[in-house]
């Protein structure tokens, strides 16, 4: 019985997570995620599809397909300032210019959804 129930729930994981691009494009307004990532100066070293000084949104959200937790650690990171390597160099990433919730969960979803 606990067999069942075990694959049963990995299985509905597995398939949640396969699902989760499809489930955030139904939600994301492209526009207002667009604005805001243009207006936070997001698309100064990123792109939709081309490596710029930072990856494309296409690779990052290649990195947390399928990873239940891919929005949170994103919203988390792209809620504050951190530090990253830009061709070996640490640089200050800076957070999106909005503390809304809302506002960066649909920038999460956009760009997992490329």
């Amino acid at each position: 019985m606990n067999f069942l129930k075990t694959t049963l729930s990995l299985g509905a994981g597995v398939l949640m997570a396969g699902l989760m691009p499809a489930t955030l494009a139904a939600e994301v307004d492209e526009a207002a995620a667009t604005a805001l990532a243009r207006s936070s100066g997001c698309l100064k070293c990123h792109s939709t599809t081309r490596d710029k000084e930072g990856p494309s949104y296409k690779k990052v959200a290649e990195k947390y397909k399928g990873q239940a937790d891919a929005q949170q650690k994103l919203v988390a990171f792209l809620s504050k300032e951190s530090k990253v390597k830009v061709n070996g160099k640490e640089e200050t990433h800076k957070a999106l210019d909005s503390k809304n919730e809302s506002d960066i969960r649909n920038v999460v979803g956009w760009i997992l959804t490329r």
